[in-house]
Order: structure tokens, then C-alpha cells, then sequence
């Protein structure tokens, strides 16, 4: 055993061969062997060799010329790869889930992702007025087009949704009373909760009426001097059905007008495209809430909006004058490259259907059932063509989610690809296909792993490919 411990070859020489290795040549995506700081690689090195002195105490080594550099060069080089990859990296999103809170939700359109590059890569007039020499505000980059998209009077844009609300309150109802449905008083992702997030910015909340019933009688009759708005959350993740009544944003306007109050709308996952024709409910956009009246308006941009995360404040120019002017603006600002990001796929709304075509969000929500039986039709075959030995791969009818809180309970129809190990379980396949390079994510049906083409592209069906490759021979 003495034997093979020496046989294995010194931390600098495996350092040296690893930079002039051959195969060391990145794929796409991947960063060269030698562009690795080199104490990085010692780290990895290090971490190899550990490993084969655990195997020489298993006996899986009996000959010492199994130990040289040569003999565990393309293992260590593999080795080294796979623990330098970055921790937050690239996913393939097999699931259907097309606003997939785990996976990064919404993908950005071209436009924007080419925005963001430029952003980072040079100087900007971020807040730097071109047309004075002067210092300039950073929300003007994008105040303007979301008064254009949304028909509002001013905007503002912070860190996310849930940032706005806080805001918003903290600027109009801070010391004093917001009135509240009880069916209203969501939970949203991250066991964030209405009330909670009420309570941090200072509002007191009033609930009225029953989790299912509410009235408009139940917001007049809770209104007192102490009362400083009226408030509707929109229940974008759940639904209640059955013996259900809530008061509609028409009435609620009219009775802020009525007593003085500003009525605040939570939109939560705003939408600027109506999803009604693909049987998807009846949620309204944003524009048709602007429209009703209201004098602010928030929801999410990273959602069904198909933006960069962002929470969007819009409505009456006298309250959105307010809520720039609070100190606390600043600790939720929005960085350049979200500035970036949502200027781009504003500026794509003003054409509705170039958003459709461009965003990949409202792209994938409203691609057709014939469209991604096709693809589904090509997947399979490509995957069976390359790994037919391997898998057993048919189609099935399936059904596709929106995701992202958004469309609760509402299915899109869509064709899985059922692709089924010849030599180990699904399940199995599932485990091993998060360990490879990039990662594919589906889900299990029926003892298959199941792949939905809604959230694949076809650039992206070899790497589907190679990761069962990877898998397969694991």
C-alpha cells in the first residue's frame, strides 16, 4: 500500500500537466483549465488526490502505474471541471413550470439581455442628464414608457413587489389604518405575508368581512378618522370558489372617492397581455386596473410581466411624487441592469404583438397545442436517434403551468416527452440528471421522466441530449 501512496504524483507536477492538458479545451460556457487561478486548482488537486488515497484504502488500486499522472490525468482534469463550475449556474427547465420561481422565473427577451450587456460593459447616463450636463434621476430611463404601456400618470420602480407594498404604505398610511379584506391577506412566496409586511411599514391593518364574503358595507362601515386607505390585494396564487363574493375595484374606487381615501391595488403578477382567449380566466392587466381609477397600482415585473425582477409603482401623479420623495426610496432602488432590462421589454409593449413574439415568457404561455406537439415530435426523435439504446422515449398528452403565483389551477395543454431508463429507474435518471452539465430539471409521471418542450428551446434540445448522455453513462 506504501507503494501505491508514492505512486501518486506531487500537488505542482499535477498542477502543470493540467495546464498544458490537451482536452482541456472548454466547451461552451466552461472556462479553460488554465484560465482557473492556479490556487483554485491546487484546492481541487488537493481534494483529487484525497479521494484516490481513500480508494487505495478500499483496494481499488493494486498496481502503482495505475496511480501515475498519466493514468489519472483525464480523471483529475474531469474532477477539477466539474468542482470549479460556478455555484450559480445555467439550468435546463424541462418542467412546463414557464415562470418557475426556483429556476430564475421569467427569461429575459434578446433586447433586454442585449441592455443588460451594455449596462455592464460601459458607462451610462444611469443618472446623469444628457440634455443639462446635470445630475438626472434614474427612474426617468423608464417612468416615461410605463406611463405610455400603462396609461398611469407617474411610475416608480424598486427591488420587487413585495419592497413596493411596503413602500407604498409606509410613504401614504404609516401610524394609521388600512383597510383590508379578509380573503385578501395572502401569503406569497417565501412565507412572505400581507399582514407581516403591513406591519414592518408602520400601517395598522383593519380586516373586514369573512375569508370568502366581503362587502362593500364592510370597508364603509370600518372607515374612521384614523383610516388613511383602502386597500385590494389581488389574489393572483390561490383561488376561492363556491359561496364567494368580494368587492370589485369599480366599487372600491367609488368609495374612496366618497370619503377622501386613496384605494391602493395590489396587483401582485401584473400582466400587460390579456391571456383570456387561451381559457386562462379572466385576470385583468394592468392597463384595464389603471383604468378603473385607482390611485396606486403595484405588481411584480419578473412575473407574467416577462421583465427582470422589479416592483412597479404606478398611478396619480400626486401620490407617486410622495413616495419617490421617502428616504426609504433608496434602500430599494433598482440597480442599472434592471434599469436596463425593463427599459427594453417596456419599449417591446408598445407593440403588443412584438411582445408576444419576443418575450420568452408570453412566447412560451401562448404557444399552441399543434406547435408543441411538433416539438415535442422532434425532441423525441432527436433523443432517440442519440441514446435509443439507452432510454425508451414516447408522447403523452400532458398539460403545462403558467407559474410564478400566476393562473392558479389553470392548465395549458401541451405533449411530454416520457423518456424511461432501459437499465435504471426513473427516479434514478431524475437524481443523476441534476449533476450534470448543464443540469436538466423535469418531473415524474407515471414511472417516467417527463420533459415539457414549453420551456425548452429547440437550441436547446442537443444539450437535452447530452445531459441524458451524461446521465447514462454516469
Amino acid at each position: 500500500m506504501s507503494q501505491l501512496y508514492r505512486a501518486l504524483p506531487s500537488v505542482d507536477r499535477a498542477l502543470d500537466a493540467l495546464a498544458e492538458y490537451a482536452p482541456a479545451a472548454p466547451r461552451k460556457g466552461e472556462v479553460a483549465l488554465a484560465a482557473l487561478p492556479r490556487a483554485l486548482v491546487r484546492e481541487h488537486v488537493n481534494g483529487f488526490l484525497d479521494v484516490c488515497r481513500e480508494e487505495i484504502r478500499e483496494g481499488v488500486y493494486n498496481a502503482p502505474e495505475q496511480l501515475s499522472l498519466q493514468a489519472l490525468l483525464p480523471r483529475m482534469a474531469a474532477h477539477v471541471r466539474a468542482a470549479s463550475r460556478p455555484h450559480f449556474r445555467r439550468v435546463l427547465n424541462g418542467t412546463g413550470v414557464v415562470v418557475h420561481t426556483n429556476l430564475g422565473r421569467s427569461l429575459l427577451a434578446d433586447v433586454a439581455v442585449e441592455a443588460v450587456r451594455e449596462a455592464c460593459a460601459h458607462y451610462s447616463n444611469l443618472e446623469f442628464d444628457l440634455a443639462t450636463g446635470e445630475r438626472g434621476s434614474r427612474y426617468s430611463h423608464v417612468e416615461r414608457i410605463l406611463c405610455q404601456v400603462t396609461g398611469a400618470e407617474a411610475g416608480l420602480v424598486v427591488n420587487n413587489n413585495a419592497a413596493a407594498v411596503m413602500l407604498v404604505l409606509d410613504t401614504l398610511c404609516k401610524g394609521r389604518e388600512v383597510i383590508v379584506s379578509r380573503g385578501q391577506l395572502v401569503e406569497i412566496g417565501g412565507s412572505f405575508r400581507i399582514p407581516e409586511v403591513m406591519e414592518k411599514s408602520g400601517a395598522r391593518l383593519r380586516e373586514v368581512g369573512a375569508t370568502n364574503r366581503t362587502h362593500l358595507r364592510d370597508y364603509e362601515n370600518a372607515i374612521t378618522e384614523e383610516t388613511a386607505a383602502l386597500l385590494r390585494v389581488h389574489t393572483s396564487n390561490y383561488r376561492i370558489v363556491g359561496f364567494h363574493k368580494e368587492v370589485t375595484l369599480d366599487e372600491m374606487v367609488a368609495l374612496g372617492r366618497k370619503h377622501g381615501l386613496p384605494v391602493l391595488e395590489d396587483l401582485g403578477s401584473g400582466s400587460f397581455h390579456d391571456f383570456t382567449a387561451l381559457g386562462l380566466g379572466d385576470e385583468p392587466t394592468v392597463q384595464q386596473v389603471v383604468a378603473a381609477g385607482p390611485d396606486v397600482v403595484t405588481f411584480s415585473g419578473d412575473k407574467v410581466l416577462g421583465g427582470p425582477q422589479a416592483g412597479i409603482i404606478v398611478g396619480r401623479k400626486e401620490w407617486i411624487d410622495r413616495i419617490k420623495k421617502n428616504p426609504m426610496n433608496r434602500a430599494l432602488r433598482i440597480d442599472k441592469m434592471t434599469l436596463a432590462a425593463l427599459e427594453a421589454t417596456m419599449r417591446l409593449y408598445v407593440d403588443p404583438e412584438l411582445a408576444r413574439r419576443s418575450i420568452p415568457t408570453l412566447s412560451m404561455v401562448t404557444a399552441t397545442a399543434e406547435e408543441l406537439r411538433r416539438r415535442a415530435r422532434r425532441l423525441a426523435g432527436r433523443i432517440s436517434r442519440d441514446l435509443g439504446e439507452a432510454f425508451t422515449v414516447t408522447m403523452q398528452d400532458g398539460a403545462s403551468r403558467v407559474g410564478g403565483g400566476s393562473f392558479p389551477e389553470r392548465d395549458l395543454r401541451t405533449t411530454l416527452v416520457r423518456v424511461t431508463p432501459r437499465d435504471f429507474s426513473a427516479t434514478e435518471l431524475k437524481q443523476r440528471l441534476l449533476d450534470t452539465d448543464p443540469p436538466l430539471v423535469g418531473r415524474l409521471e407515471e414511472d417516467a421522466f417527463c420533459l415539457d418542450p414549453r420551456t425548452l428551446s429547440d437550441g436547446e434540445f442537443p444539450l437535452v441530449s447530452m445531459a441524458l448522455e451524461q446521465a447514462a453513462t454516469r
